[in-house]
């Protein structure tokens, strides 16, 4: 057995050394000269960020505008739409100032409101002769009259006397009444009872009113009286 043991080890050295030179090996290892590449350097590489490589050079144009003025690549880089947009502003603007104003038709129309004589006054009595003033303003008025006839009628004689035609509202309105004779109208004064008619310049007296606009006031009632000479008892 001892002897056995080395002839098997070198029977194997001998095969492998036949087997070896046997194979065909390429002659030199210049054969893997385009085989063989260089060991890349990672730190070389991973200096360039993927942004900076996917960067687009600047065109002439982009040149050129940066060297523009701020303000003048401002309105250079404008939208059509943001142009459009400011024009379609104006427009609106110009149509609504133009436009008439609405009323909720659920609104009642405007009243006149009396400051002198004052609403809770007693009667009031004037001479014939005298000045009488007349004073008020105005409640639930949106559309505003352009122009105001104040006048007064007499029941007894069908007569109407003319305080102010046409006058311009305000809004508080006053106006004072001349009563002497040849200030009065045609039809002298009498002793009676006498009303007050405040109305729309621009519409009849009988119109039927509208929401937020002047309803005709004729509420206002007064005496008017002429002074009896002195008679003496004897």
């Amino acid at each position: 057995m001892r002897v056995f043991r080395p002839v098997r080890l070198l029977s194997a050295i001998l095969l492998f050394t036949s087997f070896s030179t046997a194979w065909p090996w390429p002659p030199s290892a210049q054969h893997f000269g385009g085989l063989i590449y260089p060991r890349q350097d990672r730190e070389s590489s991973s200096d360039t960020s993927p942004a900076e490589t996917a960067r687009p050079s600047p065109t002439p144009a982009d040149d050129n505008t940066a060297d523009q003025p701020e303000s003048t690549r401002s309105a250079d880089t404008k939208s059509p739409g943001s142009t459009k947009a400011a024009k379609g502003g104006t427009t609106k603007t110009g149509e609504a100032a133009t436009k008439t104003s609405s009323v909720d038709p659920r609104l009642g129309p405007g009243e006149v409101v009396m400051i002198t004589p004052a609403p809770i006054a007693q009667a009031s009595y004037y001479k014939v002769g005298d000045y009488v003033t007349f004073a008020w303003n105005y409640t639930s008025l949106v559309i505003e009259p352009a122009k105001l006839d104040v006048f007064v009628t007499c029941q007894a004689n069908s007569a109407s006397y003319a305080i102010s035609n046409n006058a311009s509202f305000e809004p508080t309105g006053s106006v004072v009444w001349d009563t002497k004779p040849e200030a009065s109208g045609t039809a002298p004064l009498l002793t009676e009872t006498y009303t007050l008619v405040i109305h729309d310049a621009s519409k009849d007296v009988t119109s039927v009113p509208q929401a937020g606009r002047l309803r005709t006031y004729d509420q206002l009632r007064f005496g008017m009286y002429k002074p009896q000479p002195y008679k003496s008892l004897d």
